[in-house]
């Protein structure tokens, strides 16, 4: 009782907390399911391509001989089961659905075989048969095989629109057998309704065990960058107690004893601002929310100010042209990094294209127009081909695969889309690329 007297009484929730209750579920429902932060649609490799291909291939016409001649069913296509493997002998086949990385084609490809071969084949199979027990048991197995090969929202878009399908055809152009009544339909909808809950359910257990593994990996990475500081600090003191070392020598050793104290503090000086970059690229998860007015012009010219170019000569290689400066709201912090990002991907695109760059060769370019601004990259570098640029903004994917770890560009996009802006690339073969940020006036 006396606790009771002491209980603070209840009070119904405030708006301020119904409000915060309901952007949390906004957030929520962003990240989960609307903008999923970083899953490829599908994780093809050449082995599990050839594998699935296989088995559509000679599982089809199997399972024909087996509902035919040893356990028959009531209703069996040889035409229907013979298209189903040719959609398999596809995936054996069709030249590049098995690179990596796939281009979008052959992921379409991939992505229509299978919702023919699954959803749509099972749901009119099921219809065709009056929803038997061997194709109620078919149809919640082709639930969870389904979940399990492709990412859920792919999954649950494919598997409703082919449900649909097959019963839409099935009563136009369907075989003339007994409906499922009532009694029989309520049983098979409980039945499949828990195989569905069950593959969305390990769809969506897999989708944040992936995200979970990505945060470690990101998170290492970052404590790897930073433990880097301490050695990076001893060879800073090294570089400082050369240069005061040097003026005791005379004449050319002192040269060369301060050019190498120079060598060394500018070495420090790009590992350090590499390390910047890295410890902010393993952030791609957590982007802190800060919107503050910036200048673009400004941000370009100070973070290129900033860059640790490695000789003179790639240095000049750089020309800043502001047309029209403009404002946007973003995180200073993050689009300096961005900018440095794309520099450092141009130049070295231009490294490998030549060993005698020219003034100009990476031009940026500041402009606006109407309530849009625009930062431009433009480089003479290799360029590269429509496949890689279907992919060079997903987290881990690099062109570069020696140096490369294939975050900076998705930590350039994710900057951006924060902004409500948009980056895109425009790029040939030895032609060079166009990166192009275009950002909403403030």
């Amino acid at each position: 009782m006396n606790e009771d007297l002491h209980r603070p009484p209840y009070s119904p929730p405030t708006r301020a907390r119904i409000e915060a209750r309901k952007q949390r579920l906004r957030q929520w429902t962003a990240t989960e399911v609307v903008k999923p932060l970083v899953e490829p649609i599908l994780h093809p490799s050449h082995w599990r391509i050839r594998a699935l291909g296989m088995s559509t291939m000679v599982g089809h016409p199997l399972f024909w001989i087996v509902w035919v001649y040893w356990l028959p069913q009531a209703y069996e296509n040889l035409v229907l089961r013979l298209l189903m493997a040719v959609c398999g002998l596809g995936l054996l086949v069709i030249p590049g659905i098995t690179a990596s990385p796939p281009s979008r084609a052959a992921t379409f490809t991939f992505s229509a075989i299978f919702w023919i071969t699954l959803p749509w084949f099972f749901s009119w199979m099921y219809f065709c048969n009056s929803g038997s027990a061997v194709w109620l048991a078919s149809l919640g197995a082709m639930f969870l095989i389904y979940y399990h090969l492709t990412d859920w929202r792919l999954a649950t878009v494919g598997a409703t629109s082919g449900l649909l399908a097959g019963w839409a055809m099935f009563h136009a152009f369907g075989p003339d057998v007994p409906l499922i009544g009532f009694e029989k339909g309520a049983t098979n909808a409980i039945v499949l309704a828990f195989c569905w809950f069950m593959g969305l359910t390990l769809g969506l257990s897999s989708s944040n065990l992936r995200r979970e593994q990505l945060n470690y990996t990101l998170g290492t990475m970052g404590i790897m960058a930073h433990e880097l500081r301490t050695p990076l600090a001893t060879m800073q003191l090294i570089g400082e107690a050369l240069r005061n070392e040097a003026p005791q020598h005379g004449g050319e050793a002192a040269a060369r004893v301060q050019d190498l104290a120079q060598r060394l503090t500018h070495l420090v000086r790009n590992m350090n601002h590499q390390i910047d970059m890295q410890i902010t690229n393993a952030r791609l998860m957590r982007l802190a929310a800060t919107a503050e007015r910036i200048s673009a012009a400004e941000l370009v010219r100070t973070a290129i100010a900033d860059y640790p170019f490695r000789n003179s000569k790639e240095r000049e290689s750089v020309e800043v042209r502001v047309h029209d400066d403009f404002q946007f709201l973003g995180s200073p912090q993050l689009f300096s990094q961005v900018i440095g990002n794309l520099t450092k991907n141009a130049l070295r695109s231009l490294a490998a294209a030549t060993s005698a760059t020219r003034p100009g060769d990476l031009l940026i370019q500041v402009g606006a127009q109407g309530g849009r601004g625009r930062i431009v990259f433009t480089d003479n570098g290799v360029g590269m081909e429509a496949e890689l640029q279907a992919r060079i903004f997903q987290p881990f994917f690099s062109t570069d695969r020696g140096t490369g770890h294939g975050l900076g560009l998705a930590f350039c996009q994710r900057v951006v889309h924060a902004a409500q802006g948009s980056i895109r690339v425009k790029s040939s073969p030895h032609q060079g690329a166009v990166f192009t940020i275009e950002l909403p006036v403030a």
